[in-house]
């Protein structure tokens, strides 16, 4: 149906229902005219009776008062006589003026006025025959029976009015009452019309109110869906109109531009937000100018940022709207700030990590030989002590450039890392004397432990070494002296802490905390703590590597650090270690023996480097072992495959030229003899038998450069290990004690 008919049906239907209204309202209005004036003429009639009946008792009254006076004689007896003498002229004149539109009545009135006037005159004779002569005067005079005559005629006329008028005055009622019964009908009808247009009208209104209802609700339901959406968004939205005032806007709106609650509701003008948020430490919107004025292009969205007090990053973006209003959109960047500053930092650590990783390899073969061959000759030169001392200085030196290539890949996260559940509470107490006799007697060393301390899932020697660094760091920034503190703890870093730490993980942690006393450090060089190189040490007294070792860890290992410091306070360095599920066993390892242990086992030696592979080789026959080598994974395997009996050992280097590399070759060789221990070698981690920075499980491994002592000992401890399952608790082990130099 078009809009068109739909207006000539409205149309029609209101001139109809506006036609009956009018024929219905004007026969209604005459009916009640007429009605009225048949009201008003019964209402004369009845003035007419009363007033013909007020002349009869004002006659009556007047004979009484005077038979009273007859009587008596007293003066007080003519008081009713006085008032209805002087009352019978009134309404005399005014029945006179009543009937003046009915000439019988009229003259009936006309009759009556001399009979009324000739009993007032009988009266008054007989009165003044009572004064004048006594009672007897008077009593012959009304034994004449001509006042008795005079009030018959009068009475005669009073009731032929009266009939008359009476008779006048049902005529009207029966008119009015006929007229009011066809009024009644008729406005019964027109009622039971209306009523049946009304039912009609309210039919169509409760379809209509049927339909507006079920539109309102899918209204409000949108409305209700479009309000729960803007609330559920991270950002902050709010609607203002052409006059600039606020229309709608959501509950981030408040939050992130920290607004009060009363401020924030509809009418309240933006300029009133643009000079709250201009306050110091709070992100400034534009001013009513910028908006204004602002924008070249008055259809283009302004975006556009700040960054308040707490470092909180905010974009905000205003979009206009076609009713000349504009939307402004909040938006918290926090995190996308944190992200990129973690992946600055991501992509710092691999560029150093690319380039730590391709010189370490290279590097740390070149040391293994220095080293390798200084042992070697040292062993030899038992009798010589100046050869000995430049033999040690030479292996120091070489020993340290091992030591700052194991510090750059720590930094990286590039280090291998064999973590287990460690019981910090059993094991840490043997660190702190080994701290008071290398800090000195001028640094006080306190241990403070939480009772039910859960174990920490980390590398235990790397442990020992971030703890070590972090003491002596302490004992650098405490020259005159101080206090040095290692606590343990529970922590629970929460969802709200991970969210000002976009690199933490809600969890539970154990805290290893290393504090002093010392001179502290301004949030500048807080700042660039871990930044390796960095250092506030004079030159020669530091590498800057040290604290970026021990971040590097703490972040292989999945944990979290942190460095609280003030300048003349003190620092204090927080290790969150991730919780390790398990008990931790407080079973110490013995001490390695002073002889280095010797075998006679067969060795397979796979190494490319020639040199290294020399080293290596002498080592293990001065041993006592029977080695056989290889130069790369192919001659490996043949070597192999010709004394496939004889071998109990391979040690291979990870990475090999060729097709087939280490792990390859061990997964070969173990696939004919299960029973063959295999320990690789590598100056490089990032490669087959390391994945996210941990040894894969069951995997041996000793690093580039490696001293004759450490491989003598590793091979042993391979050669030795049990095939049968794991001792009992599991991967959960203690710190290495220390022992009394």
């Amino acid at each position: 149906m078009t809009r068109y008919l739909v207006a000539r049906a409205n149309m029609l239907v209101f001139g109809v229902l506006v036609a009956i209204l009018a024929l219905v309202g004007g026969v209604t209005w005459e009916r009640l005219n007429a009605s009225r004036d048949a009201r008003e003429w019964s209402q004369h009639s009845y003035r007419v009776l009363a007033v013909a009946k007020d002349l009869a008792i004002a006659l009556r009254d007047a004979e009484r008062g005077q038979r009273g006076y007859l009587l008596t004689g007293r003066d007080d007896y003519l008081g009713p006589y006085n008032a209805a003498r002087d009352r019978l002229g009134l309404l005399q004149g005014e029945l006179q003026k009543l009937t003046a539109d009915n000439p019988a009545q009229q003259e009936r009135v006309r009759a009556l006025a001399p009979a009324v006037q000739h009993k007032l005159e009988e009266l008054a004779q007989t009165v003044q025959a009572r004064r004048d002569g006594g009672f007897g005067t008077a009593l012959r005079i009304v034994n004449t029976d001509e006042g008795r005559g005079h009030m018959r005629e009068a009475e005669g006329i009073l009731s032929g009015v009266l009939a008359d008028e009476q008779r006048l005055l049902d005529e009207r009622l029966a008119q009015n009452e006929s007229r009011a019964a066809w009024v009644r009908s008729l406005v019964i009808a027109g009622a039971a019309f209306a009523a049946l247009i009304l039912l009609w009208a309210a039919r169509l209104l409760n379809q209509a109110w049927s339909r507006s209802q079920r539109i309102e609700a899918e209204q409000r339901d949108l409305a209700l869906r479009l309000r729960t959406t803007i609330d559920s968004l991270s950002q902050g939205v709010a609607v203002f109109g052409p006059d600039r005032k606020l229309r709608n806007s959501n509950e981030c709106f408040q939050v992130l531009l920290d607004l009060p609650k009363a401020m924030v509701r509809p009418g309240t003008a933006y300029g009133a937000f643009a000079e709250h948020t201009a306050e110091p430490g709070r992100p400034a919107l534009e001013t009513e100018d910028q908006v204004c004025h602002g924008s070249r292009n008055p259809r283009e969205a302004v975006t556009y940022e700040r960054e308040n007090a707490d470092g909180h990053y905010l974009e905000i973006r205003r979009t206009p709207m076609p009713d000349g209003g504009f939307v402004l959109t909040i938006s918290d960047m926090t995190k996308r700030a944190q992200a990129e500053g973690v992946l600055r930092e991501a992509q710092k650590m691999q560029a150093i990590g690319q380039l730590t990783g391709g010189i370490a390899h290279d590097f740390n073969n070149l040391l293994q030989v220095i080293l390798g061959n200084l042992e070697f000759v040292r062993a030899k030169l038992d009798g010589d002590a100046k050869l000995q001392q430049r033999i040690e200085r030479a292996s120091w030196a070489a020993q340290r450039g091992a030591t700052l290539t194991g510090q750059l890949l720590a930094f990286a996260r590039k280090q291998p890392l064999a973590p287990a559940a460690i019981d910090l509470a059993a094991t840490m107490p043997d660190l702190v004397p080994l701290l008071r006799r290398t800090l000195g007697e001028h640094i006080e060393v306190r241990y403070v432990e939480t009772a039910g301390l859960w174990p920490a899932m980390a590398d235990p020697a790397q442990l020992e070494s971030a703890v070590l660094n972090l003491a002596l760091n302490a004992r650098d920034a405490m020259p005159g002296g101080g206090r040095l503190t290692i606590e343990l703890g529970n922590v629970v870093l929460d969802a709200a802490y991970a969210r000002d730490h976009a690199e933490v993980t809600p969890g539970d942690y154990t805290m290893v905390a290393v504090s002093d006393t010392g001179h502290g450090m301004t949030p500048e060089v807080v700042k660039r703590v871990f930044e390796p190189f960095f250092t506030t040490k004079p030159d020669g007294k530091g590498t800057g590597l040290g604290l970026a070792m021990v971040f590097g860890f703490v972040k292989q290992s999945g944990g979290h650090v942190k460095v609280y410091s003030e300048p003349g306070e003190g620092t204090a360095v927080k290790l969150y270690l991730p919780r390790a599920v398990g008990t931790a066993s407080a079973v110490q390892r013995t001490a390695a023996p002073v002889d280095l242990p010797r075998g006679s086992g067969t060795v397979l030696v796979v190494e490319d480097e020639a040199t290294v592979r020399e080293i290596a080789c002498a080592i293990l026959a001065d041993l006592g072992y029977r080695v056989l080598e290889a130069a790369d994974g192919e001659e490996a395997l043949r070597v192999f495959g010709t004394n496939a009996a004889s071998v109990d050992l391979l040690l291979t280097d990870v990475v090999l030229p060729g097709k087939v590399r280490g792990r390859e070759v061990a997964e070969r060789v173990r696939s004919v003899r299960p029973d063959v221990r295999v320990l690789f070698m590598s100056g490089y981690t990032e490669n087959s038998i390391v994945h996210h920075g941990r040894l894969d499980d069951g995997v041996h491994l000793i690093g580039k450069p490696f001293k004759r002592e450490q491989l003598a000992r590793k091979v042993a401890e391979v050669l030795g290990t049990a095939a049968g399952p794991a001792a009992e608790g599991g991967n959960v082990v203690p710190l290495r004690p220390w022992r009394d130099a």
